[in-house]
């Protein structure tokens, strides 16, 4: 009997709780199903250039291009990947707990090419992405989500982390309060 392939696209990493709500989707399946788990690697250079955007300009610092001089970008990298291989790992285990095959893999190349690439290879029968909320980008479809279907042939479905199916189901797909 094959493998039902599911690829999971993650933001960040997952909690036992969202591992076990993904596993729990696939339980009434006959056929045994492995997970496969992207994370994207969180680009070091835009990482800092959102932080020093952030700060206050003129009376903080005198120019970007100086304050940048002061940054090391090997270390900012480093750090960007010591905590991808930990999310993935933390990702990995709350799948694991649950009772699912899963592997995965932090991948450096667009998310979405990362998705299609992984489904073609693994014959995959569907993707989930789970993300934070993102509304602008959401509203305007040009989120993860939307373009993996546009991308990829397989149903493709959009949770929210760390919200459970309940949360989810408001008329604002997951955020609650508005």
């Amino acid at each position: 009997m094959q493998d039902y392939d599911v690829v999971l696209l993650v933001e960040q990493a997952l909690s036992p709780a969202d591992g076990a709500q993904v596993h729990s989707l696939h339980e009434g399946l006959d056929q045994p199903v492995t997970y496969h788990v992207l994370l994207p690697l969180e680009d070091a250079s835009a990482r800092v250039e959102a932080a020093m955007g952030s700060l206050a300009a003129g009376e903080v610092m005198a120019s970007p291009a100086m304050a940048m001089n002061d940054v090391d970008l090997d270390a900012v990298r480093q750090d960007c990947k010591d905590r991808a291989d930990a999310d993935l790992k933390t990702t990995i285990a709350s799948l694991s707990a649950s009772g699912a095959t899963v592997s995965g893999a932090v991948v450096t190349e667009s998310p979405i090419e990362a998705l299609a690439k992984k489904v073609a290879e693994v014959d995959g029968r569907e993707a989930i992405i789970l993300t934070r909320p993102h509304i602008v980008a959401e509203f305007f479809h040009v989120d993860w989500t939307s373009r993996a279907r546009r991308k990829i042939g397989v149903p493709v479905l959009h949770l929210l982390e760390h919200e459970n199916f309940d949360e989810q189901a408001g008329g604002c797909e997951g955020v609650s309060g508005l």
